[in-house]
């Protein structure tokens, strides 16, 4: 009988690969050939919470197990943001730049700073010919430490082979901000000069060149300010598939919706999916097929901080698009508003007749806790709504699906909050499976490494 040492080294790998994490762990003790043979499962997924963690990382793993890094969450800040400290950008940008010119296998990357860092950060992405995922967030405060758009749009352009960014609280820059300039409430970042022109975009670092990404494929932006009027104008390279825009909280609601409406017009062509925080109110732009630039969008997703009472309103404004699935999400205290808004929309579609959302086949509904317990009133009031929005749909003919609802939730304190849904099919016919399937072990690529 052959020995777990007499395997060939391919067999081992494939075997530890389908291992669930702890035994990965138990395996790697055993002996220093299991260990090594246990290096690109332990390091595949790598998750670095604090400037602190990154360094001890670098100067305590050896360099060849970067090679490992498939999926890497990487801070460049101190673990109190708000304590001074003596570390300088430049110095946060060298570790940076230490880590990922080790990980020439990097797939996705996660990267989270407080401001601005070195814009020297840029020189290893163009090498990372792998990666396909890109994250920049901003933890700090926009006010006292903004991220500049010039920096993270010469990053993301710097990456070969990006096809899905995603990028949250960034800031406009004064050279391509002079509108906003003596603006008191819009922030902006000034001294970004030292940005290096890039290859393809030249000086032109502002958010909207982002579309002359070819390979880009999904682009999420939120908490930043899209007023750049360069969103409708900038020659497009990219096809996206999937869009999500959030609003930004300097401004108000009329001006997000048309920065929102704008780039909707600009990249819709091609947009499959597509998510919403603000209303949609150009119905001239979006309601007929035969003029609508969104020919494409399938599934339109709207988010907890849409206005719950433009629902239907935004419904039928985009009506010009084959959309087959709605999803909504919600705030608990918002379940009664969103399941009425849910029946006016489609008793509207009823009155309207079957042209109206012809291609529309699914709702669905998820329900975001707000961190305490319901009381039981109004848990039955809620569940009363779902029911029905139910019932509507039977009396339309429509088949009809609700998961488990009305449960009352324990108050969640971390900002990845619990949620539960309900889900509504639309057309004759329609099944869904909605049983929930026993929780398993994570095996294969679950694994991850965390330093705090």
């Amino acid at each position: 009988m052959a020995s777990w040492q007499s395997l060939p080294t391919e067999l081992k790998l494939s075997i530890i690969s389908i291992l669930h994490p702890d035994d990965v762990d138990a395996l790697a003790k055993t002996n220093q050939a299991s260990y090594q043979a246990c290096v690109p499962a332990r390091f595949r997924s790598i998750k670095l919470n604090t400037f602190n963690a990154l360094t001890r990382f670098i100067e305590n793993v050896p360099r060849r197990y970067c090679a490992s890094i498939e999926t890497l969450e990487l801070a460049t800040h101190d673990e109190d943001l708000f304590v001074p400290t003596h570390v300088s950008l430049r110095e946060r940008s060298d570790a940076v730049i230490a880590l990922l010119s080790a990980c020439p296998r990097l797939t996705s990357l996660n990267l989270r700073v407080a401001g601005s860092i070195d814009s020297s950060v840029v020189s290893p992405f163009p090498f990372l010919s792998n990666l396909k995922q890109l994250s920049i967030s901003n933890v700090g405060s926009e006010d006292c430490t903004p991220l500049s758009e010039r920096l993270v749009v010469a990053i993301a352009a710097s990456c070969p082979n990006l096809q899905e960014l995603s990028l949250d609280r960034i800031t406009r820059s004064e050279l391509h901000a002079s509108d906003l300039q003596g603006v008191p409430y819009i922030p902006l970042v000034r001294g970004d000069m030292d940005v290096p022109d890039h290859p393809l975009l030249g000086s032109q670092l502002r958010l909207p060149s982002l579309l002359r990404i070819p390979t880009l494929r999904k682009l999420t932006i939120r908490d930043t300010h899209l007023g750049d009027e360069h969103w409708s104008t900038t020659p497009i390279a990219c096809r996206l598939e999937v869009l999500d825009l959030g609003s930004c909280y300097h401004e108000n609601e009329d001006f997000n919706r048309t920065c929102t409406e704008r780039i909707m017009a600009a990249v819709g062509p091609t947009v499959d999916e597509f998510s919403l925080t603000t209303a949609v109110s150009n119905d001239k732009l979006f309601a007929k097929p035969s003029k609508t630039p969104l020919q494409k969008l399938r599934k339109l997703h709207i988010t907890p901080f849409f206005p719950v009472d433009s629902v239907v309103e935004t419904m039928s404004n985009l009506a010009g698009s084959p959309i087959e699935t709605l999803a909504l999400q919600c705030y608990e205290d918002d379940v009664v508003d969103v399941c009425s808004s849910l029946e006016e929309f489609l008793a509207l579609k009823l009155e309207r007749g079957a042209e109206f959302y012809e291609k529309l086949k699914r709702i669905d509904v998820s329900v975001t806790a707000a961190g305490y317990s319901a009381t039981e009133e109004e848990v039955k009031e809620r569940t009363d709504a779902a029911k029905r929005l139910q019932d509507f749909c039977r009396q339309l003919r429509l088949s009809s699906m609700i998961d488990t609802y009305g449960v009352p939730q324990r108050p969640v304190t971390s900002s990845r909050r619990a949620s539960m849904s309900f889900v509504v099919e639309v057309g004759v016919g329609a099944t869904k499976n909605t049983s929930t399937p026993a929780p398993t072990r994570p095996i294969g690529k679950a694994r991850s490494m965390t330093l705090y």
